[in-house]
C-alpha cells in the first residue's frame, strides 16, 4: 500500500513537472512571437514614413495607397500587441505601465492621423508619428514593464482614463500642428522656392484646424479632471499631486489661448509655442512619474 501511495505521489509530481516545462515553454515561445511582432510592425511603421518622405521630394508625391497599406499592417499588428500587452489575466487586472499607455496613445494618434489625412492638410506630420510610434512598440518589448490596475473593479476610473487619453491624444496632435504651422511659417518666409513646398498644406488652413483641436482637446481634458475630481479620492495625495497641478496649469494654459484668439483674435508664434508648452505640460503629468519610478529607481 505504501508502495502504491509513494508511486501514484512520484507520478503527480512527473505530471506536474511536465505541466510546467508545457507552460513554460507556452511563455517562451508567446514572448517570442509577441518580438517578432513588435519587430515587423516597427518595419512597417518605419516603411510607410520613408514612402511619405521620399515622395514628398517628388513632382508627383508620395504613393499614398502603398503607405496607406503599410500603415494599416502595422496597425493591425500595434492593435494584436497592445491586446497582448495590457489585457493579461481579467482576475489580475490590466498593464498600464508606461510604455504600454504611450503605445497606446501612439495607436490612437496614428490611426487619427491616418483618417484624417483623407480630409485635412497633415502628409507633413503622418512620418514623425509613425516613426514615433514605431519607436514606442520596438521599446515597448525590448524594455518590459508592469503597472497593474483594476480597471474593472471600478468602472468609473475607466472612464477617467479614456477621457485622460482621448484627451492627450488631441492636444499632442494640436502641438504637431503648432510644430507644422511654425515650420510652414519658417519656410514661406524663405527666398528660395524648392520640391516640399508643394507638400506644404496652406498656413490659414492649418491654423484653423489647431485651434480646432485645442477645443476639442480642452473639451475632453476638462471632463478628464472633473472625472478625477468626482470619481477619484486620491486627486492631490503624495505621488499623484504633481499629476493634478501639471494638468490644470496645462488646462489653463489652453483655456487662455482659446479664449485669447476668440476675443482677442490671438495667432501667430505665441499661440504655437504656448501649445507646445501646454503638450510638454501634459507629458510630464501623464509620464513624467511613471519615467522615474519604472525606469529610473528600478535601474
Amino acid at each position: 500500500m505504501l508502495f502504491l501511495w509513494v508511486l501514484y505521489y512520484r507520478f503527480s509530481l512527473w505530471k506536474i513537472s511536465k505541466q510546467n516545462v508545457y507552460y513554460s515553454l507556452n511563455q517562451y515561445y508567446l514572448k517570442k512571437s509577441v518580438m517578432l511582432m513588435d519587430a515587423i510592425c516597427f518595419i512597417f511603421y518605419i516603411l510607410s514614413s520613408g514612402i511619405i518622405v521620399t515622395g514628398m521630394f517628388q513632382e508627383k508625391g508620395p504613393n499614398k495607397l502603398t503607405a496607406i497599406m503599410s500603415v494599416l499592417v502595422a496597425m493591425g499588428l500595434h492593435l494584436a500587441i497592445l491586446r497582448s500587452g495590457i489585457l493579461i489575466e481579467p482576475a489580475q487586472g490590466q498593464n498600464m505601465s508606461m510604455l504600454n499607455v504611450a503605445s497606446l496613445v501612439g495607436w490612437l494618434i496614428s490611426v487619427t492621423m491616418l483618417f484624417a489625412s483623407f480630409k485635412l492638410p497633415n502628409t507633413i506630420l503622418l512620418p514623425v508619428v509613425y516613426s514615433f510610434t514605431g519607436l514606442i512598440v520596438l521599446l515597448s518589448g525590448l524594455i518590459p514593464s508592469a503597472h497593474v490596475v483594476q480597471i474593472n473593479i471600478n468602472p468609473n476610473l475607466l472612464i477617467h482614463i479614456s477621457l485622460a487619453l482621448f484627451a492627450y491624444s488631441v492636444l499632442a496632435i494640436a502641438s504637431l500642428y503648432a510644430v507644422q504651422l511654425s515650420y510652414i511659417n519658417f519656410r514661406l518666409k524663405e527666398k528660395n522656392a524648392s520640391l516640399l513646398h508643394s507638400s506644404l498644406p496652406p498656413l490659414m488652413a492649418v491654423e484653423n484646424i489647431l485651434f480646432k483641436l485645442l477645443l476639442v482637446g480642452t473639451i475632453l481634458l476638462t471632463l478628464s479632471l472633473v472625472s478625477g475630481f468626482m470619481f477619484l479620492d486620491n486627486m492631490f495625495v503624495k505621488g499623484q499631486a504633481h499629476k493634478t497641478i501639471l494638468s490644470l496649469l496645462a488646462w489653463g494654459l489652453y483655456t487662455v489661448i482659446l479664449l485669447g484668439h476668440s476675443v482677442f483674435g490671438w495667432r501667430g508664434r505665441h499661440v504655437v509655442w504656448s501649445t507646445i508648452v501646454g503638450g510638454i505640460l501634459l507629458t510630464l503629468a501623464y509620464f513624467g512619474s511613471r519615467f522615474v519610478r519604472e525606469f529610473l529607481l528600478n535601474a
